[in-house]
């Protein structure tokens, strides 16, 4: 009886493990709107800033101020909205590949034929340096004059995007850690200053206390 006793209280002790083992892992607390794949981590991975990317896009490119702006453009010049990259602010504990993830951005947006990107302009100084430095060139008589640009040929943009990623972690009551990052961004018609279009893709997890967010 003592035995059957033990190898009971193993049986339950065992099953309790198990099922603390599989709700400690890693879990998205919205499925339906993410996904069926399970993440491996509570921190940001590539599945989960591809997908926030392009439904930021997605709902940019539907933004109807957007449309009205690109249509009279193509009719006046004949030339999609030119677009500058501003500050994209990463506020996670994550080491962050910024540049990656503006990157998939960048080329969505010029697959859709409405955006030109410039590189000569961006928060913090330029991207392509080449643009400015080639311009230093000139009287410079080792070079043909005739192939360096002449003064007030740089483009300036249209419009400016801009975005953040933001994490809040919070213990909910079955002991495990929630985590919430939120992917913003805003597109601003620089002429104005105003923002017209803004979009936020939340993507939540859950997951063991003991693991850490990144």
């Amino acid at each position: 009886m003592k035995r059957k006793t033990i190898y009971i209280s193993l049986i339950i002790a065992s099953i309790f493990v198990s099922g603390c083992a599989v709700s400690s892992q890693p879990h998205y607390i919205d499925k339906e709107k993410l996904g069926t794949s399970t993440p491996t981590t509570l921190g940001l991975d590539y599945e989960d800033i591809e997908r926030a990317s392009l439904k930021l896009v997605d709902s940019m490119l539907r933004s109807p101020y957007l449309n009205k702006m690109y249509e009279t453009k193509m009719k006046k010049e004949g030339k999609p909205l030119i677009m500058m990259i501003s500050d994209f602010t990463n506020d996670t504990t994550q080491r962050l590949d910024i540049d990656q993830i503006v990157k998939k951005i960048r080329i969505a947006l010029l697959n859709s034929g409405k955006f030109i990107v410039t590189t000569a302009l961006r928060a913090g100084g330029p991207e392509d340096r080449a643009t400015l430095e080639l311009r230093k060139l000139r009287k410079n008589k080792e070079f043909n004059q005739k192939t360096i640009a002449k003064k007030g040929t740089v483009v300036a943009p249209d419009l400016s995007l801009s975005g953040k990623i933001i994490q809040r972690v919070s213990k909910l009551a079955n002991g495990e850690q929630r985590v919430d990052y939120y992917i913003q961004m805003s597109l601003t018609d620089v002429t104005s200053g105003l923002a017209f279009w803004e979009g936020e893709e939340v993507i939540s997890k859950a997951g063991s206390s003991k693991s850490a967010p990144w």
